[in-house]
């Protein structure tokens, strides 16, 4: 269950989260209605037949948001639609306008929606209660901010704010590859992209590439910035950092791995633990580093 993607939201520490549980079953994901695009709500991290809507190890808690979302091709409804016109200009004689197009369209959807098939999905969620944040297992701002809203809408009140930090993260990263010393326990990956400072100017994406040679220099001499930077946290984690703060590609490595491989357990559930065990531990880790480095700000409450 290790997460492939960090989009983070820092809250106070001082909040409270005793009663978690308590508000957690009332927001559960009820199954989409008939007429209904779409469902939200918390499922249990262990999945189906477990009754507890959170996993808490230390002071890391594991969240999970359901959905179900109805499958309805704009493509089916229009063509549907387009076929009605046709029968009514036939028989009328005349176009329909904008008003009856619309209503026909919602009848439509009043009419396909029963039968339209539900996709179930669900996104994880890391809280972190030393360091007040908050880890959405997705690189989609918007998708972060709806788990965010989520657990907002269960207790009542939830403060979380985007990450923000003090220094232009781009110079930080541009800093990094241009030869400046990374915080202890960092090293340079093998991927970045790169833009021109001006708007709309050239950009430059690199894969599989030592970061510090000739090449890259030349593109940083030119005044690209760097907007994306793959980096290592020893041989436990490897990532890629944006400038937008949202953090992609997380990979867990041998080194981390290998604590997993190195230990017995008799069932899923208890696998499943020990990696969110381990994955919350390096997520906490790697947050730290990346607190000081970029100096991100905290949210006062």
């Amino acid at each position: 269950m290790f997460f492939r993607n960090l989009t983070l939201f820092r809250f106070p520490t001082s909040l409270d989260f005793s009663e978690l549980d308590t508000f957690l079953p009332p927001a559960a994901l009820k199954p989409v209605g008939p007429l209904e695009m779409n469902s939200r709500g918390f499922v249990p991290p262990f999945g189906r037949g477990d009754e507890a809507f959170s996993h808490r190890v230390g002071n890391a808690i594991w969240l999970s948001s359901g959905a179900e979302d109805k499958i309805l091709p704009g493509a089916v409804v229009n063509e549907m639609l387009a076929r009605k016109l046709d029968e009514i200009e036939e028989k009328e004689g005349r176009r329909p306008g904008g008003k009856t197009r619309k209503r026909l369209k919602d009848d439509l959807l009043h009419e396909l929606l029963p039968r339209a098939f539900v996709k179930p999905s669900r996104t994880d969620a890391l809280i972190d209660l030393d360091h007040g944040f908050i880890a959405v297992d997705s690189s989609s701002r918007k998708s972060g901010e709806t788990v965010v809203s989520e657990v907002r809408r269960s207790m009542g009140s939830f403060p979380a704010m985007p990450l923000n930090a003090e220094v232009a993260p781009r110079s930080i990263l541009t800093g990094w590859i241009a030869g400046e010393p990374l915080p202890e326990g960092l090293s340079l990956g093998d991927e970045c992209e790169m833009k021109d400072a001006m708007e709309g100017g050239a950009v430059v994406k690199c894969q599989k590439q030592e970061l510090r040679c000739q090449e890259i220099d030349k593109h940083l001499e030119a005044g690209k910035q760097v907007t994306k930077l793959a980096l290592n946290l020893d041989d436990h984690v490897s990532f890629v950092l944006g400038d937008d703060l949202i953090i992609r590609k997380l990979k867990f490595l041998d080194g981390a791995v290998d604590e997993l491989e190195n230990t017995e357990r008799d069932d899923i559930r208890a696998e499943l633990d020990a990696r969110f065990t381990l994955m919350s531990a390096e997520v906490r880790r790697m947050f730290v580093l990346l607190e000081g480095a970029l100096k991100l700000s905290k949210v006062d409450g």
